[in-house]
């Protein structure tokens, strides 16, 4: 199952570095250099339509135009504390972007989201926000992450993570139709434990060697 505002990035790097990261035996550094590589892959489809404008250059030869971006105007906001790890892969591609943090963290029980932690750039009604997080497992972290987002009236909100399955597809599209979400893949199921399967762990503990 997936849903409209689903894209799902098949990139055939994408896709190899993502079986590694999901092997049980692949190392703490491994899992971070290959989520760091991943990401950097996937912010050239995350900005495919990104807004450019044109300039006039000089080159060894002539005077130009040609087309460059104002990183300035795009935010990418993390999820802490696993989002980080996509984060810095997205910051190799486009480093003139502003960046962003939310603390969220799962109750154990309820499965909700509970905020302790929001610090954003100023202008944000001005700017592109694309928020990472690895993992859109239940879907409430993310939800709750876009409903505190669209408060600053952003111009516009992307999502994106490594992993994704129908469940939380369903929960974000009924909260945020309006919101792409951009995985590398779309898992089977959720466990009775809200983990995605056949997933890859814990992102968190993975990325930072903590269990």
């Amino acid at each position: 199952m997936t849903t409209p505002n689903a894209h799902l990035v098949t990139h055939p790097l994408v896709q190899h570095k993502l079986t590694l990261m999901r092997r049980k035996d692949a190392s703490t550094n491994s899992f971070r250099r290959l989520l760091n590589e991943l990401a950097s892959l996937m912010a050239y489809e995350v900005t495919r339509d990104i807004p450019t404008s044109e300039i006039e250059i000089e080159t060894p030869l002539e005077v130009t135009r040609g087309q460059v971006i104002d990183g300035k105007k795009l935010v990418f906001v993390s999820i802490l504390r696993a989002g980080t790890g996509i984060l810095d892969g997205m910051l190799s591609v486009v480093p003139g972007a502003r960046v962003g943090h939310i603390g969220l963290y799962r109750d154990p029980k309820t499965l909700t989201a509970v905020e302790y932690y929001f610090k954003m750039p100023s202008g944000m009604d001005e700017r592109d926000i694309v928020v990472v997080d690895p993992m859109l497992a239940t879907g409430n972290s993310a939800v709750a992450a876009v409903e505190r987002l669209k408060e600053l009236s952003p111009k516009s909100i992307k999502f994106v993570c490594l992993l994704t399955c129908p469940e939380g597809l369903k929960t974000m599209y009924e909260a945020h139709p309006d919101v792409p979400v951009y995985t590398a893949a779309i898992d089977r199921q959720l466990n009775e434990h809200g983990y995605i399967l056949p997933g890859l762990g814990d992102a968190g503990d993975r990325i930072f060697g903590t269990k």
